[in-house]
């Protein structure tokens, strides 16, 4: 006993030397604090002054200079209410601590009015503000932040939901009464209606009929439920009352006029009927009602009940099918013991719309197992929660009560300057600021609510121009913000400004206005993102890329003059707004937003504080961070956006668009070190998953970008820009590539009819069941389309992909709709699988209502490379329009269902840009099919002082350009991914009387650079031409013909490989024309027959006749469970659990036992790289015996484990005699109070810990440290090893 005080007292004095790390609230230096309340009242707590707060308190200001302020934790409440809370120089405030949770509530409400008090001008007014110097540690109960459902919630609690038909005609009510016997169908499975009819046996003998034979196509053991509405005895004849006499009514063969009657029954159990009837009276207003309760398969109880009377004159009938359990009972992804009756929860909505979120309390549930809750009531959406043909669709539930709150005080109704037409609630929230140069601060297991202001840089939670908050910064510990509850706040969740390498996760933000997870500036750099719920995310007012349209058009006090600004400057509220690629975004889930889920844009520079920090163009050009495992679904426009800028100068009268506008031209080309001169990076963006998105799961453009591992379902097409476009200054050579990704057209996840939102209808599907139908419906749903390029499309599955009269076109490949780009020859498809698939391809019909007449460019040039035949069936084939006579060939197969041809052939592409004039479209017509020229009106639909061309060619052939209009005065030709020595003749329509300058030119876009130029002479004759290299031209003046050789001089290798061009640059050339003439440059009928050839064969046709067992997708696509977890079990066996039964002592990795071969007293500790999973030590230290092992201990977790190591430990014996600094050790890795105390093992009971070494704290560190006698102490488990 004298060796435990004396430890105990140099744990005190130690903890006085280093600083307090277990309970702040046990600190003796102290002073409890009981100020009552006092609204005029400004406290400054200065040095010296170490307060514990021991009862709620009200000021008028806090400000912490110097001194501490600390809330005591004995099991009182608190609440300390405030205008402001300011943390300043040496200041400190501490709720709980990361070792030591807080235990009982406590409460900082910020209060006060927009319009009074004075502003502090660094943090505004109502706010928790840490200056440079303050510390902050607020660190609430550690509680599940999120998980997902793994058992679909339905709405009423039922499979199909609640049925409800009545007389009147309500939206999403599967049918409506008429006069006569109304008859329910269900499925006593599902409680799903089967059928439904309304039979008039008052008017029409027919109708009993009619009556009959529906009845007779009922299946036994089905239930049938019936009632009159109105009348229904007239004309029933007796074979329809036999009929329903069989099913089990004593009632039908006598009823009388206008009787009530109602009944339900089995089909084939006259037994199971139960019926009601009352007889009509004009002064009788008793319905006759029945209700019967039924048994699904899985258990759940549902009631049928049917009503039919008369009130008042008026006619009434009524069907339910409704659950009978009034609460539901939630099967969720992880353990979720650590939410506790009375918390609040949040589904998100699984559907198209966000709105269809819903808030529930939990309820006690003695019968639920760890995975399990219960909640009060029952959904009124369906919450999908099933893996769906390969798409992990089940809904995220977030926790959003806490036992530690900052929140705000509001007024009831909206006032001031608060931009009060469009919100018409008080948004002057409080607000969290944190300012560079701070000590520390950390949040932890945190509510914030009406939190927020719409004035910019008032945020729930806000990083403010911080700088390096990690070790590049000097922090030992970085700051963090972990398990933050979000919700009902007034601008955005958590913003990073100006800050660098802060890591924020496991938080939750629900029900906010503006970007949520906000990274502002531009420069922000090295921030982590990691496992973190965004959803519900309304437009805000303060950028206007938070605003909707209203807002859009209406705040025009940043624009110049009386500019009204367009919707794309607008329109792009996101869940997670990334200014800057070099981020990392692990495990997210974007739930629903007003526009976006999430989204990476580029400040062509830095803007507000942060501008001049970066040069010009580097954000577009650095490689993107770790982009892994993010979901997003329920977005009003797209689930994942990777293009675009904010305008980042001034309102001009030049410029007049709003500062930080959306714009258009920034785009995302990642180079080495950000230098475009270096070579190019690829953007990976690892593992995405996206659903039921309104408008299109996703659009990236950029240089190379690979989107693997992804899962795509309910949504239309992932679209891929190009950043290397034929003549522009973009990322030459790089290319786009989906891989490994499973697209599927119709999921099980069906959604919900009601409050399904705009643009969403309730349409059949494939399978003859009413869903969802995004676009409207009839919209041509494409998995994939199919830009720019070039794109390649690697291992994809396309599943359930069928055509239906709600969704015709349907397809799993597809091309952009009335696109007037190019389309590169060279996008490809590889090891593609189809399941239930219609269409693989459809490049469209021309005159429907989406694809318009399919006479742009792009609509015409439309195609790719089927690189092994898994889409054709042809393998190295190439899929074109139908109308591609460039591409053309005798040996191509029609596929007029897709309004394509396969053909094989060497193809290649040719950029013309022509001036003087632009206007006039281009009729190119290969020598073969003259009588099928194709007419091309350009790129540009309202073209400047240039236009520009890029059609698909076959080469090594001849082809003849003709004009509606006089020719271009200047012509440039760029061949387009031409392998060196193939070529094309192009003769080009002059009138009479023409001279020419013609010439060669390299062009490096890159370095923006021309070289190698060159004059090109006349040839004598057109054969020189054609036995030349392409360095002369002739110039038939009998046609009016100017005969040029377009050849590739140079090889496409390496990192040039998908380039346009060759490893030496663009090659070009220059035509100069002095025309004489404006006739019209319309050669056709000079050119041919002349020049007519025949049609020369393609290449072999080789049909695949092979099933390709290895194409698609390998799945699941589900890389959280895909090999990236390390299995460990940690078993401690104190001394007083010795001789108890259970699992023997020991550590074990991965099935690997780590035992020393003997069980030495003290501790057991391994640690394994977070990275990779490899076991880097195995030690042992007898704390029990060895007086310098807790020195040893404790050097070792601090010196010697590397950073990012899981530390396992684990107590045989005692452990705790000669055990102090160690616990202090312990603690800096995930150990908490009271577990870790020495008082815990003062009798040798058992302890396992399963921490982490590292820069925060992750969510599956755990300790064990059951009471003597109980154990042993058990942890097993799967940890997700680091990205």
């Amino acid at each position: 006993m004298v060796g435990f005080r004396t430890g105990l007292l140099l744990l005190v004095l130690l903890k006085a030397v280093v600083g307090y790390v277990g309970c702040p609230d046990a600190d003796p230096s102290l002073t409890a604090w009981d100020p009552g309340h006092d609204e005029t009242a400004r406290v400054v707590i200065s040095a010296g002054q170490n307060y514990l707060l021991v009862g709620s308190a009200t000021f008028y200001s806090l400000e912490i200079t110097g001194g501490k302020l600390v809330f005591a934790d004995s099991g009182t409440d608190i609440t300390l209410r405030t205008r402001s809370l300011l943390v300043g120089a040496a200041g400190e405030l501490h709720v709980g601590s990361e070792s030591c949770r807080y235990r009982a509530k406590a409460k900082i409400v910020l209060y006060g009015r927009s319009d009074e008090g004075e502003e502090n001008p660094s943090f505004g007014r109502k706010f928790v503000g840490v200056d440079a110097g303050g510390t902050m540690e607020i660190h609430g109960q550690r509680k599940l932040s999120w998980t997902q459902l793994t058992k679909t919630a339905f709405a009423g609690g039922l499979p199909e939901g609640p049925i409800a038909i009545t007389e009147r005609s309500v939206a999403c009510q599967p049918a409506t009464a008429f006069r006569g016997i109304n008859v329910l169908v269900l499925d006593p499975a599902t409680a799903a209606q089967v059928d439904y009819g309304a039979f008039d046996t008052w008017m029409d003998w027919a109708e009993s009929d009619r009556l009959v034979e529906f009845l007779d196509r009922i299946p036994d053991g089905f239930i049938v439920t019936m009632a009159v509405f109105a009348e229904g005895s007239v004309k029933l004849s007796s074979t329809a009352k036999d009929r329903i006499t069989a099913l089990g009514s004593t009632v039908i063969s006598t009823l009388g006029f206008r009787q009530y009657w109602a009944f339900v029954a089995i089909k084939g159990d006259p037994s199971s009927a139960v019926e009601d009837t009352v007889l009509y009276s004009v002064t009788e207003d008793t319905p006759a009602t029945i209700e019967k309760v039924f048994t699904l398969t899985d258990g759940t109880e549902f009631k049928v009940s049917a009503a039919s009377w008369w009130s008042n004159g008026d006619k009434h009938m009524e069907m339910l099918v409704e659950s009978v359990e009034p609460d539901t009972v939630l099967t969720l992804k992880d353990d979720v013991t650590s939410w506790q009756p009375g918390d609040v929860i949040v589904l998100a909505s699984t559907d198209y719309n966000m709105e269809q979120a819903e808030e529930f309390q939990l309820i006690p549930c003695a019968e639920c197992t760890t995975n399990q809750v219960k909640i009060a009531g029952k959904p009124t959406y369906t919450h999908f929660g099933e893996i769906s043909g390969g798409v992990d669709m089940r809904g995220e539930v977030g926790l959003l009560t806490r036992n530690v709150v900052i929140t705000a005080e509001t007024e009831d109704s909206c006032y001031g300057n608060h931009f009060c037409e469009y919100f018409d609630y008080d948004t002057f929230g409080g607000h969290v600021k944190v300012v560079g140069g701070f000590t520390n601060v950390h949040l932890s297991g945190v509510e914030l609510t009406k939190m927020g202001q719409q004035i910019l840089g008032s945020y729930p939670v806000h990083f403010h121009m911080a700088g390096h908050v990690d070790e590049v910064g000097g922090y030992d510990r970085p700051a963090y913000v972990d398990e933050l509850s979000i919700h009902h706040c007034f601008s955005r969740c958590v913003t990073i400004h100006g800050t660098h390498g802060l890591m924020v996760k496991d938080t939750v933000g629900y029900d906010t206005l503006g970007h949520c997870f906000f990274i502002e500036d531009g420069v922000e750099q090295r921030n982590t993102l990691d496992h973190n719920l965004g959803l519900v995310t309304r437009p805000g007012a303060l950028l206007p890329t938070d605003r909707d349209l209203a807002m859009c058009k209406g705040i025009r006090t940043g624009v110049y003059g009386d500019y009204v600004p367009d919707s794309s400057e607008c329109l792009s509220v996101s869940t997670f707004w990334i200014a800057h690629p070099n981020n990392h975004l692990i495990n997210n889930a974007a739930a629903g937003s007003g526009d976006v889920g999430i989204w990476y844009l580029f400040h062509r520079e830095p803007t507000g504080p942060s501008q001049g920090a970066l040069p010009r163009f580097r954000a577009e050009h650095t490689p993107l961070g770790k982009f892994y495992n993010n979901r997003a679904h329920s977005n009003r426009r797209l689930g994942l956006m990777v293009d675009n800028g904010v305008k980042t100068t001034p309102a001009t009268e030049r410029n007049p668009a709003e500062y930080l506008s959306r714009m258009n031209g920034v785009r995302f080309h990642p180079h080495v070190d950000g230098d475009p001169s270096k070579p190019r990076v690829a953007a990976v963006f690892d593992g995405f998953i996206t659903y039921k998105n309104k408008a299109s799961a996703g659009w990236l453009r950029g240089g190379d970008i690979i989107l693997k591992n992804c899962a795509v379902s309910d949504s239309t097409d992932i679209t891929f820009a190009s950043e290397g476009g034929p003549m522009g200054s973009g990322d030459e050579g790089s290319r786009q590539v989906v891989r490994n990704c499973v697209f599927v057209g119709e999921s099980a996840n069906r959604g919900s009819c009601q409050d399904r939102g705009d643009g969403v209808s309730w349409g059949l599907g494939a399978d003859g069941r009413y869903r969802t139908l995004g676009r409207s419906g009839q919209y041509p749903y494409r998995a994939f389309e199919i830009y720019d390029g070039p794109v390649a499309v690697e291992n994809s599955t396309f599943r359930n992909f069928r055509v239906t009269p709600s969704r015709p076109g349907v397809s799993a490949l597809g091309f952009q709709l009335t696109n007037q780009f190019q389309v590169a020859v060279t996008s490809a498809v590889v090891n593609a699988k189809f399941e239930e698939v219609d269409l693989r391809v459809n490049i469209g019909t021309a005159g429907s209502k989406f694809f318009g007449a399919l006479n742009r460019e792009g609509d015409k040039m439309a195609s790719f490379h089927d690189l092994d035949g898994s889409v054709s069936g042809y393998v190295g084939s190439h899929v074109f329009n139908r109308g591609n006579y460039l591409a053309r060939n005798p040996g191509c197969v029609e596929r007029p269902d897709w309004n394509a041809m396969i053909c094989t052939g060497n193809y290649a592409m040719l950029f013309f840009e022509v001036e003087q004039p632009v206007t006039n479209s281009m009729a190119l017509t290969r020598d073969e099919y003259p009588d099928n020229p194709v007419v091309l009106e350009g790129n540009l639909l309202t073209p400047g002082n240039k236009q520009k061309h890029n059609p698909v060619v076959t080469v090594d052939t001849s082809y003849t350009v003709h004009w509606d209009g006089r020719a271009p005065a200047k012509i440039k030709v760029y061949p387009g991914h031409f392998k060196k020595n193939r070529w094309v003749r192009l003769g080009f329509c002059y009138p009479p009387g023409t001279t020419f300058s013609v010439s060669y030119i390299m062009v490096n876009r890159v370095a923006n650079s021309q070289f190698n130029w060159r004059n090109i002479p006349p040839a004598a004759d057109l054969a020189e031409v054609d036995q030349g290299d392409g360095f002369n031209y002739y110039w038939d003046d009998s046609t009016g013909l100017l005969f040029v050789k377009v050849q590739g001089h140079y090889d496409r290798t390496g990192e040039n490989r998908y380039s346009y061009c060759s490893d030496m640059g663009c090659e070009r050339i220059n035509i100069d024309a002095t025309i004489v003439s404006d006739d019209v440059s319309d050669c056709m009928s000079a050119a041919y027959p002349k020049y007519t050839l025949l049609p020369a064969p393609g290449l072999p046709m080789v049909f695949n006749q092979h099933q390709c067992d290895s194409c698609g997708a390998q799945e699941p696509i589900l890389l959280e469970e895909n090999g990236v977890f390390l299995d460990v079990s940690v078993v401690s066996r104190g001394q007083s659990d010795l001789g108890l039964p259970g699992q023997p002592y020991g550590i074990t990795v991965n099935g690997v036992s780590y035992w020393s071969g003997g069980n030495t007293w003290g501790y057991k500790v391994v640690i394994v790289d977070a990275h990779n999973g490899t076991v880097t030590a195995n030690t042992d230290f007898n704390t029990n015996r060895d007086p310098g092992a807790d020195a040893t201990f404790a050097n070792f977790l601090r010196q010697d484990a590397p950073k990012n190591s899981i530390v396992l430990v684990s107590v045989y014996g005692n452990a705790v005699r000669h055990a102090q600094d160690c616990l202090h050790a312990l603690m800096e890795v995930g150990a908490e109070e009271p577990g870790v105390r020495m008082q815990d093992h003062a009798y040798g009971t058992s302890y396992a810990l399963v921490g982490f070494k590292g820069g925060y704290r992750p969510n599956w560190i755990r300790q064990v440290a059951p009471p003597a006698g109980s154990g042993p102490a058990v942890i097993q488990g799967r940890i997700p090893l680091m990205y």
